[in-house]
């Protein structure tokens, strides 16, 4: 009796899981298991072009291989979009007519990738040239043979390579789900149009061109932006903002040339403690920073936000555990709500040598790069002047050159501060607007698990462009693994993320209007 009951039970959450999910969406399951090879072999082809953001002769290569995906899936104006500033790569585009549809989506990614150090990359292992792992490289994961016709890709294996998952996925995903939908005889229920960017790893400093010449073009009612991860705990995720960023560059100054520590040590300032002094005055043992006015300006979180957060799966004691460190910043915050926050980070510092470089000096000058995540309301430019004051506040002379020989007879405390010029402020689109809930209830319908709503994700893009210079609405759908090492070496995208990310995305272009 008991057996039975289970093999019922079993039966009923089999039932459960397969009718959760639309008849559409396992129509392009159907279509992608009897086409994955095909699928990867292009994948692959496309992840051999090298598209570092500085190498604008192999991004132009990339936006021509796109091209050539798009048409032949007969996308059609298939253009580029090339900003004013001359030699800027271009934004690959495309677009698809749909009669009697009511409504536009523009779906997004990047083809452009982060620079790579080739010796830093596990044995085996070329940035630009993919490789089939059959689990994780470090964890008993080995290198193996991409497969060749009547054998099948366990969904569990990854694909390594430069933009495997950041954003190159983004791209196949796209194109891929608009493939299978036309195929598998469906029909999207709105007009598509099709924007893949060209330097979104370098800062976007030249999408505001594209999108202020091409503006008749380009509008929609959302932009879909596929990047990113899925959530931690592998669920499907859904994010309707993303934090600002900036940077600032600090250098502190103290004696002319390097001295023996053993002749002026107790004398002479050392400006490696001046600086880990000084940035200890910017957060307390909470991890709040304390710089005047750094959280005044933010636009709390609306009811429905915080009910979204409350639900967001903990993962917390996960990452914890997977990252190997016993306690967060922020006790009493969770990841979630963490990142919901603006935070202030030192991307790195440095002062002299160490390991068997290390001598017995006092350096002659400290460096360290602070990283400024924001949200909606802070602005990137008032954020970095809040930082320059506080330090101001610290007894610091603060300039913009090397100190000068009369400077040096004046201030006791000197640095050097070099504002980023490149900052971009925080975008965040309501949960409650008709096309986000259509997106919301379409994601759903593409999985039997809970869909995760986060209302600001933990990293950057430079969406409030899209708002300031297309009044466009934007909406962030990310498909990558969260364990993909996007933007370091071993980067790689497990193929059931590429696979889902291909449901997702068809599931989004066959959404309710």
């Amino acid at each position: 009796m008991k057996k039975n009951f289970v093999i019922l039970y079993s039966l009923t959450l089999l039932s459960i899981s397969a009718y959760s999910q639309s008849g559409e969406v396992l129509k392009i399951r159907d279509y992608r298991t009897a086409h994955e090879k095909d699928m990867i072999n292009e994948f692959i082809s496309f992840l051999s072009i090298p598209d570092v953001a500085a190498d604008t002769v192999n991004l132009r290569k990339n936006a021509t291989f796109i091209m050539g995906m798009m048409r032949m899936r007969g996308i059609q104006q298939v253009q580029l979009l090339s900003p004013a500033t001359i030699g800027a790569p271009p934004s690959v585009y495309g677009e698809v007519a749909e009669p009697g549809a009511k409504g536009t989506l523009i779906f997004y990614a990047h083809y452009d990738g982060q620079p790579v150090n080739s010796s830093q990359w596990a044995t085996g292992l070329d940035p630009f040239q993919p490789r089939l792992v059959n689990g994780v490289i470090g964890q008993k994961g080995t290198i193996i043979p991409f497969l060749s016709p009547g054998n099948s890709y366990d969904p569990e294996w990854r694909i390594y390579g430069r933009s495997a998952s950041d954003d190159k996925a983004g791209v196949t995903a796209i194109l891929d789900a608009y493939d299978a939908i036309m195929k598998s005889g469906l029909k999207p229920t709105y007009n598509l149009k099709f924007f893949f960017e060209g330097e979104e790893e370098a800062g976007s400093p030249h999408l505001n061109e594209i999108l202020e010449k091409y503006r008749g073009l380009l509008q929609s009612d959302l932009w879909i932006i596929c990047d990113g991860p899925v959530h931690q705990s592998g669920k499907k995720q859904i994010v309707f903002g993303v934090r600002g960023d900036t940077h600032l560059d600090l250098t502190v100054y103290a004696s002319k040339r390097p001295l023996h520590s053993g002749h002026y040590g107790n004398w002479a300032p050392n400006p490696a403690m001046m600086l880990v002094k000084l940035l200890a005055t910017m957060k307390d043992d909470n991890g709040w920073v304390t710089i005047k006015g750094f959280y005044d300006d933010v636009i709390p979180l609306t009811a429905a936000e915080k009910k979204a957060l409350q639900e967001v799966p903990p993962v917390d004691e996960q990452m914890k555990k997977e990252l190997g460190i016993r306690m967060n910043e922020m006790p009493g915050k969770t990841l979630g709500e963490s990142i919901n926050l603006p935070s202030l980070n030192i991307n790195g510092i440095q002062s002299a040598n160490v390991g068997k470089l290390a001598s017995n000096v006092i350096p002659t000058t400290a460096t360290a790069v602070l990283d400024l995540r924001l949200v909606p309301g802070n602005d990137w430019i008032r954020q970095q002047q809040k930082v320059i004051d506080h330090i101001r506040s610290q007894g610091y002379y603060v300039s913009d050159h090397e100190p000068t020989d009369e400077e040096r007879e004046k201030y006791d405390k000197i640095i050097k501060i070099i504002p980023g010029k490149d900052g971009y402020n925080a975008q965040r689109t309501s949960m409650e607007l008709p096309v986000a809930k259509n997106v919301i209830e379409a994601l759903k319908n593409s999985t039997p698990e809970q869909v995760v709503l986060m209302p600001t994700f933990g990293g950057s893009l430079p969406l409030f462009l899209f708002e300031k210079y297309l009044d466009a609405k934007t909406i962030t759908v990310p498909i990558a693994n969260h364990d993909n090492n996007q933007h370091a070496e071993n980067e790689n995208i497990r193929l059931q993320n590429l696979w889902n990310g291909i449901e997702t995305m068809a599931a989004l272009m066959m959404m309710k209007q």
